[in-house]
């Protein structure tokens, strides 16, 4: 029950930290449209955020049981858990913040004639989003360990998060930068306790597989 309840901590903190790359891109997308395109600019890119978010949650599930997969997915994980680090210390999320601030208010960002079509934006936004979705599924992947009720809830959280409180997130996150040190803590040890079982399962472990150890059973 505890660790039940621990996991689905762990999935909370790293929906919540992982939020502020999309929540930038898309802002500043939307600032640099016109202010009657902002809103569309933003509602469309929190769905392909989602979209994107529900197809890499599919094709993980489908990849976790090929073996070696846990290793390498560890080391992409230990890859988002530095460019967390790094946007951390250039505090990102107060320039997330900001910029959806300034998408919001028709007076500020761009005001002037439509320099850029809301497509365009649109291709911006799909194309950055496309790592920034593949992070937080791989995260929340990882919580979960195979529990698809756990996977659900944490991808079904992320959108919910991104579609009615990522201003609110972002905020939290630059009045509390502990939190986001948090959770690079928690990805720390999830990536850690992913690449141990990625090295060491007997059925899945890169060891087993390339003749290194003999491995070890694990659930």
């Amino acid at each position: 029950m505890i660790e039940t309840f621990l996991d689905y901590g762990q999935i909370i903190i790293a929906d919540l930290i992982l939020s502020g790359d999309n929540a930038l891109i898309i802002g500043m997308a939307a600032a640099g449209l016109s202010p009657e395109l902002r809103k569309k600019a933003i509602f469309y890119g929190m769905l392909i955020a989602a979209v994107l978010r529900i197809i890499f949650a599919v094709v993980a599930t489908k990849l976790l049981d090929v073996p070696g997969i846990l290793f390498v997915g560890s080391l992409l994980l230990f890859w988002v858990c530095w460019r967390l680090f790094v946007e951390i210390r250039v505090n990102v999320d107060a320039e997330a913040e900001l910029a959806l601030a300034t998408a919001g208010d028709s007076h500020s960002g761009y005001t002037g004639a439509p320099r850029r079509t809301l497509f365009s934006a649109l291709l911006s936004i799909m194309i950055a989003d496309v790592s920034m979705s593949l992070d937080n599924v791989l995260a929340v992947a990882a919580i979960a360990d195979g529990d698809t009720q756990m996977l659900v809830f944490g991808l079904g959280f992320a959108i919910i998060l991104m579609a009615f409180a990522a201003t609110m997130i972002m905020h939290l996150l630059t009045k509390y930068p502990s939190i986001s040190w948090l959770g690079l803590v928690v990805l720390v040890y999830v990536a850690g306790e992913m690449m141990y079982r990625g090295f060491f399962d007997i059925s899945h472990g890169i060891g087993p597989l390339l003749g290194l150890i003999e491995g070890i059973e694990m659930g």
